[in-house]
């Protein structure tokens, strides 16, 4: 009599298994990974910590967890950013609202999608003697030939201020440390430092707490962008703004591409920067508070449009709801606890 020979079922399912293995390892290999999209970002100027957000993504990979494969370029005095949008050389821009809408008046295809700050970092830098920006009626400011068509206007109908007050700025402060009459426009974070280094003692008054509407270091694209590629304006605004909130956190990854890209920034300036955006709530007051940092909304754009056409810095057919789109932050609360 013969038996049936039981071989046990785990002879077979090692081999099995073993081929599974390799079935699997072979059609990894064979299976194309998914490029990341390339995205080229061209900041205002050198590398700073008001850019942080930016690189703070780039270092952080948050990027690349979005599937992009962005490349940061520095802007500086001699960089048409504009231009090169529209040429394509470049995909998104550290931009400004009045370029914006002046763009739009001349029907180029700019739209905002996003700001870093809430509020233009930009104000006037005076001596400790002056109390208030209505004190400097009749005083010489200093002031660079860009901001004959941005803030000056403003301040003038507002303050009453005249163009014979006017002096050029060349982006160096010893005239300025050498007339005690004299004061000019800076940066929240920049002009004033540099002042504190030379031991002077000074005013700073930011222009938005006056009532000046545009938003700070907003970030730019095309028409044609947003109708082609809107995921990735998406996934670019979203890590863009992670990258502000993680920033403000802990900064030091950003950093070292700051300074990587800008070997001339200091850290005594960078702290000085990040310490003044805190303390003004620049990403997260204002709309940002319950909105989300990087937040713009309609409101503001009309006021903004209002403001140009008042000063008669824009056409009024201009059509500025065309200036921006929401959609891309007005639902994302970054940073919202």
């Amino acid at each position: 009599m013969t038996f049936p020979i039981r071989v046990p079922a785990s002879r077979f399912k090692r081999p099995l298994a073993a081929a599974g293995v390799a079935l699997c390892a072979l059609l990894t290999t064979a299976a194309p990974s998914l490029a990341a999209d390339k995205i080229t970002f061209l900041t205002s100027w050198f590398a700073q910590a008001e850019h942080g957000g930016f690189y703070q993504a780039k270092a952080t990979g948050l990027y690349d967890k979005a599937g992009l494969d962005v490349t940061i370029k520095m802007g500086g005095p001699q960089v048409n950013g504009v231009q090169l949008l529209l040429a394509g050389e470049t995909d998104m821009l550290m931009g400004y609202d009045i370029q914006v809408m002046k763009g739009r008046e001349q029907n180029l295809p700019l739209v905002t999608v996003a700001s870093s700050f809430q509020f233009d970092l930009q104000g006037i830098m005076t001596h400790d003697d002056v109390p208030d920006l209505a004190a400097l009626k009749g005083r010489p400011v200093l002031i660079a030939g860009s901001s004959r068509t941005t803030f000056w206007p403003w301040l003038r109908l507002k303050y009453g201020y005249t163009d014979d007050q006017i002096r050029p700025y060349t982006f160096n402060l010893q005239p300025f440390f050498a007339d005690k009459t004299v004061a000019q426009q800076g940066y929240l974070s920049s002009e004033p430092f540099q002042a504190e280094q030379q031991n002077e003692k000074v005013h700073f008054f930011l222009l938005a707490d006056g009532g000046y509407p545009p938003y700070g270091s907003t970030i730019v694209t095309t028409e044609k962008m947003i109708k082609e590629k809107p995921d990735v304006v998406a996934r670019f605004v979203k890590a863009s703004l992670e990258g502000w909130r993680d920033y403000m956190a802990n900064p030091a990854p950003g950093n070292a591409l700051i300074k990587a890209d800008n070997p001339k920034m200091s850290d005594a300036q960078i702290a000085y920067a990040l310490r003044r955006l805190k303390e003004t709530k620049a990403l997260d007051g204002g709309d940002a508070a319950s909105l989300g940092i990087g937040t713009i909304t309609a409101d503001r754009y009309k006021k903004i449009y209002d403001f140009l056409v008042a000063g008669e810095l824009l056409d009024p057919k201009t059509d500025w709801q065309k200036t921006f789109d929401t959609r891309f932050v007005k639902d994302l609360k970054v940073g919202v606890q």
